[in-house]
């Protein structure tokens, strides 16, 4: 696995077998206990300076984003309020003793079997316990124990170490109502616009009177000219949640700043996590009684309508291309997630855009993003990459080179 980690992260950093053998001995001197220490340890040995920081983060998470379990999302209710449960401090310091072989092999699909088959069981709350769904101890299922290589399920974690955190989400809807820092975007969003002429000429054109007044000499004409209405529609998709959370102050901004907006005829927005499949929902907490099928979108909203999908575009693999591959336990979507956004794609033309919140490098992006930037233009989202964004959608496309072109024949 460290073999295949060091050249994963060599194609991204200049980093030599000089120092990937410097990480080895300080794991067989058992320096290293869990993947918080590993995750220290080997950013402190294989990055040279600070700046490489960031490249060497987001490629961690993606080398090991994969190592995760689906979870059910109705655990009964009973043991949640055993997880919620607070405790005090003579309690929390009967802590059982650290687990100290953190880096044994395990089986994914057995940790979940054995999680479903312990919630079936399961009737009585247990807390510093070895086997059971509890708090404390170092169960492989809980919260606030010491189990390295466990999941997560409600509370807070002890070692910040599940492999999935195996509790609801609870998203929130972005705001509408944010107006500091939002007027740079706004400017930047009036870069899409369509004029059309409505109306009687009863809109006073002070330059085309000032200049035929001046060749008058003097005499004054009046101008008046029909008023002009942006005919621009817009639907923004909002990816919501999981790696989005960090960037959710910024796409705040965006959502504010164009909701906010009497620039559109016509503005709607929907939610979804990850990956766009079958649905697309009114809030962030994805209730399907309140979303739209994708058929029915596709409907609705015919090739007029510009698009903004936002996203960091960063998921597991078969998230995008797999029937199944969702990562919610009980979704079973037939239809890959790349499906839809094909779709997407061929419905609405050169009408479509996706803002991305992290910088875009083609040299070290993950390979999901590389795929889906190569059927959606990709621009950052960032005041020139919305500026950017905003004049591929008003040019239709024409003359601009995009992440489509420069990602032209690659294979998925």
């Amino acid at each position: 696995m460290f073999i295949d980690f060091f050249y994963y992260l060599k194609e991204r950093l200049p980093v030599s077998i000089h120092e990937y053998m410097t990480l080895m001995e300080a794991l067989d001197k058992g320096l290293v206990h869990n993947m918080v220490e590993f995750y220290y340890t080997s950013r402190s040995i294989l990055c040279k300076n600070e700046h490489q920081y960031d490249v060497y983060d987001i490629a961690f998470a993606n080398y090991f984003r994969d190592a995760r379990l689906s979870f059910p999302e109705d655990i009964k209710k009973q043991i949640w309020d055993w997880l919620e449960k607070k405790f005090d401090s003579a309690e929390l310091e009967e802590m059982s003793q650290m687990f100290k072989d953190m880096m044994y092999d395990f089986n994914i699909e057995e940790l979940q079997k054995h999680f479903e088959e312990l919630m079936k069981k399961q009737d009585e709350e247990h807390n510093f316990g070895h086997h059971w769904i509890g708090t404390q101890g170092d169960s492989q299922f809980g919260n606030m124990g010491q189990n390295p290589m466990g999941m997560r399920v409600g509370g807070n974690s002890g070692m910040r170490m599940a492999i999935q955190i195996a509790q609801k989400r609870i998203f929130q809807d972005y705001r509408k109502d944010i107006v500091l820092d939002t007027r740079q975007i706004k400017v930047a969003l009036k870069r899409l616009r369509k004029l059309e002429e409505i109306g009687k000429r009863n809109e006073l054109n002070i330059d085309k009177t000032i200049d035929k007044t001046a060749k008058n000499g003097g005499d004054i004409e009046i101008v008046f000219d029909k008023r002009r209405k942006n005919e621009v529609k817009l639907i923004l998709l909002m990816d919501v949640g999981g790696s989005m959370t960090p960037y959710a102050h910024l796409v705040n901004l965006l959502f504010s700043a164009a909701h906010n907006m009497s620039h559109w005829k016509d503005f709607k927005y929907y939610y979804f996590h990850n990956c766009i499949y079958e649905s697309l929902y009114f809030n962030a907490q994805r209730n399907p009684d309140e979303s739209i099928s994708f058929e029915d979108f596709l409907k609705k909203y015919n090739s007029s309508y510009k698009v903004c999908i936002v996203g960091d575009a960063a998921m597991a693999s078969y998230e995008l291309t797999e029937k199944y591959g969702s990562i919610y336990y009980y979704h079973r979507n037939e239809l890959p997630g790349i499906y839809y956004l094909k779709e997407i794609a061929n419905h609405f033309k050169n009408n479509v855009v996706w803002l991305n919140p992290e910088i875009i490098r083609f040299e070290w992006m993950p390979w999901t993003r590389k795929v889906i930037s190569s059927i959606i233009p990709m621009f950052n989202l960032t005041i020139e990459g919305i500026e950017e964004a905003m004049d591929y959608l008003r040019k239709g496309g024409k003359d601009m080179y995009t992440t489509v072109q420069q990602l032209k024949g690659f294979n998925y």
